[in-house]
């Protein structure tokens, strides 16, 4: 009889042959206490953390914390039912309401996860006659949705606004809705998508257009809105999505709309109304970290300053890394027996990043992705530097130092 798990012989080789390399499970890291937003304990040792997404530092906000407290005693840890039966307090009415001010925008919908926001929400809005839209480099969650869509996927080149608007020109289907979805920021590279021209060919071909602002939600624009924000486009963007689990440091996802027939999402949503909305103080949480983002601006200006020297370290030292600055920096090596080693050496000195192999990286080489948060010093951030400059020299990375 065949077994179920036959299919993942492939991947046990694999995951077999990067612990054999390392002596680790890279994927199955475990902090066993954190000790600041910066800082935690991993394999009994303090870590400077640059693989965690907490861009602002707000996943230890007293004033977060506070609420999440005081909401568990007032409203008990959990709804125990869907947004569309008993999972909806006030508490729950009351963040979209935030979050929906906070984007200037009509109404918002609060999902449980951000994957679930983009699942729902593509899933949702793209039909059996509808064409849907993707950049190539794509978060998972937007090809999951894709996948529960009926609508027929066409891929363009990634942050390419003349490959869409060729893919878009050459469609023949005037009764067809056309909905174009891209991220504000890519998770795994820091690309920054070319958000006014992207409006443009928006404009131009009469489609929709949905911005994942997942991570540049609190990092990109003079309020923290984002990409379309920061390039001032934010009146051509239809749906905004986005996670709670990054710049505010807790959990849950989101959409943001002026259409009033987001009410009728809510209703046609299956990722939103088959399953347990937020707990209380999840939410409460959440709202508290938001007041906290919009009362300190200082924090964005921290954490691009921040990026900044990470960025410029990394550039000077001769590693090869994002061509733009964001909170998002990732060194590529150029073979995965490079990059294992050198993962593992940098979390037994003392700094723990994400290590992404292909076939999930962009043009197949490994990366080894750091992400920058405002709370680190920037004595932490030369910490992490000389570590890995001592790491590359130790696992035979050439560096190539910028003299320009």
């Amino acid at each position: 009889m065949t077994s179920l798990f036959s299919k993942f012989e492939g991947l046990a080789g694999a995951l077999g042959a990067v612990v054999a390399a390392g002596g680790r499970n890279p994927f199955a890291v475990v902090i066993e206490k954190p000790i600041s937003s910066t800082v935690g304990i991993i394999e009994g040792r303090e870590t400077l953390l640059f693989g965690t997404n907490n861009y602002l530092g707000l996943s230890q906000s007293e004033r977060a914390i506070k609420a999440a407290q005081a909401a568990a005693a007032t409203c008990g840890v959990g709804t125990t039912g869907s947004r569309i039966a008993n999972g909806t307090q006030s508490l729950h009415r009351q963040l979209e309401r935030q979050i929906a001010d906070f984007f200037k925008r009509r109404d918002a919908m609060v999902f449980s996860t951000g994957y679930q926001a983009n699942l729902g929400m593509i899933s949702a809005l793209a039909g059996k006659d509808d064409y849907l839209l993707l950049d190539a480099d794509s978060h998972a969650s937007i090809y999951d949705g894709s996948r529960l869509s009926a609508a027929q996927v066409i891929r363009f080149r990634h942050n390419s606004p003349d490959d869409l608007y060729k893919r878009l020109k050459r469609l023949d289907a005037p009764n067809s809705a056309k909905l174009i979805v891209v991220e504000g920021i890519y998770s795994m590279t820091g690309n920054v998508a070319p958000m006014a021209e992207f409006a443009a060919v928006k404009r131009e071909t009469g489609a929709y257009l949905m911005v994942d602002e997942a991570h540049s939600f609190g990092v990109l624009g003079e309020h923290g809105r984002g990409a379309a924000e920061a390039e001032g486009v934010e009146a051509d963007v239809d749906f905004i999505v986005g996670t709670f689990s990054k710049s505010l440091g807790t959990v849950g996802g989101y959409c943001v709309s002026d259409h009033p027939e987001l009410e009728l999402v809510r209703l046609n949503c299956r990722p939103y109304m088959f399953t347990a909305s937020l707990p209380p103080e999840v939410i409460a949480a959440t709202g508290a970290a938001l007041e906290d983002m919009v009362a300190q601006p200082e924090l964005r200006r921290q954490l691009m300053d921040n990026a900044a020297q990470l960025h410029a370290g990394f550039m000077s030292m001769g590693l090869n890394a994002s061509t733009r600055v964001s909170p998002v920096i990732a060194v590529t090596l150029e073979t995965v027996e490079q990059a294992i080693p050198m993962w593992n050496r940098l979390l037994e000195l003392g700094v723990y990043v994400n290590l992404s192999l292909p076939p999930a990286t962009p043009d197949s080489r490994p990366l080894l992705r750091c992400s920058v948060m405002a709370t680190h010093t920037a004595a932490q951030i030369d910490q992490a530097l000389a570590i890995f400059r001592q790491a590359a020299e130790e696992c035979g990375v050439p560096l190539q130092p910028n003299k320009a």
